[in-house]
């Protein structure tokens, strides 16, 4: 299974139902990097992606964007595959 990295915030809504979707797709290891506990993180996040919004969401060296995009690849049946790696 491929590595996941998702930016985050503690509180973020969007963060945790991104969190559900890949423990429903049976991913159990995820790098979870909270952007507000360190903002060093929050800077480098908006470099690699260019969005300040969060989740943001890498499946190994994929950038697959933020919880509604991951979702939409999923109903597209195209989560799956790269999760596979």
């Amino acid at each position: 299974m491929a590595k996941v990295t998702l930016y985050v915030k503690d509180w973020c809504p969007y963060c945790q139902r991104a969190k559900q979707l890949l423990a429903s797709k049976g991913v159990t290891d995820i790098e979870l990097i909270d952007i507000e506990a360190d903002p060093e993180q929050a800077a480098q996040m908006m470099t690699r992606t260019g969005r300040r919004t969060v989740p943001q969401i890498y499946v190994g060296e994929t950038h697959v964007g933020g919880f509604d995009d991951m979702a939409a690849l999923d109903r597209a049946g195209r989560l799956d595959p790269l999760l596979a790696g």
